[in-house]
């Protein structure tokens, strides 16, 4: 049975060839990418414990061993790449992406940070990087006295609108 998030069959169609082959180098067969991916984008919109992954997802293990390995690996990173870069072409410079931060919280188990990184994770990976997206963000003034501040019976923007400056597409 498939969850109505689960990828569609197009999505799956344009997904798949982005991802590392489904026949290992080494050792036993690898669970069916298609599936644990669904797992992991389930795990992620409902944000509970690993553990808690539905088993048609397959083992919970397998599905955060996968997603930590790609992870470690860069394949995820390689995907949203390839997936970008077809939105700049079929979208072409308009499209855009919205975040409300309102709704990114950590969750409850997330206190309790590990002390020592992970020995089998390059320490790049785990290096913060500083993204510079080319734009930045402008408080629009409010009506008034040309000094930033409104003035009784002005007309202007509401109070906390901003501007976003378009940044430049690679």
């Amino acid at each position: 049975m498939l969850d109505r998030h689960d990828l569609t069959d197009e999505e799956w169609a344009r997904l798949e060839p982005l991802l590392p082959s489904q026949k290992p180098q080494r050792g036993g067969r690898w669970a069916d990418h298609r599936t644990v991916i669904n797992g992991v984008f389930w795990r992620t919109r409902c944000g509970l414990p690993w553990r808690d992954v539905p088993p048609n997802y397959g083992p919970w293990k397998t599905v955060y061993n996968r997603h930590r390995r790609w992870s470690a690996d860069g394949i995820w990173d390689e995907v949203l790449d390839e997936l970008r870069r077809d939105a700049d072409v079929v979208e072409g410079g308009e499209w855009t992406v919205g975040v409300d931060a309102g709704v990114v919280r950590a969750h409850q188990h997330a206190a309790g940070a590990r002390h020592q990184p992970p020995a089998d994770v390059d320490a790049e990976v785990l290096a913060p990087v500083e993204v510079d997206t080319g734009g930045g963000v402008e408080s629009q003034e409010i009506g008034g006295g040309g000094d930033g501040h409104a003035q009784p019976g002005s007309a202007g923007p509401l109070p906390g609108w901003v501007e976003l400056q378009d940044s430049p597409r690679r």
